[in-house]
């Protein structure tokens, strides 16, 4: 409930502000490619400004997370290796205690 609560005061001001700044941006404005003829429109996109600074947020955050997700891939990998010396480490060790319960059965009881 209480995170129902808190989304809600975060997010409905949020969706309030991003409406207020679509409906404030829907002028037309060109994005050039070509930086040595902004005029040429084969490398150019016409749309209204609020989508294209929505597409260059988005842009931001998959490169963003891209970055991220490579520069913890050492992370990543020294955690598998940790994972599967546990295991090995596991294996060994019920080995050495079924070994160790197999030859305390073949000692003479007392």
């Amino acid at each position: 409930m209480t995170k129902k609560i808190i989304n809600l005061l975060i997010l409905l001001p949020l969706g309030i502000i991003l409406i207020v700044f679509c409906v404030a941006n829907r002028q037309s404005a060109t994005l050039a490619l070509n930086p040595f003829r902004p005029e040429d429109q084969v490398l150019s996109l016409h749309a209204p400004l609020f989508v294209l600074l929505f597409a260059a947020l988005i842009l931001g955050m998959v490169v963003g997370a891209a970055v991220t997700w490579v520069n913890q891939s050492k992370h990543r990998k020294r955690a598998r290796n940790q994972s599967r010396e546990a295991v090995r480490w596991q294996a060994e060790a019920d080995k050495h205690r079924s070994r160790a319960e197999q030859i305390a059965g073949q000692l003479p009881s007392k």
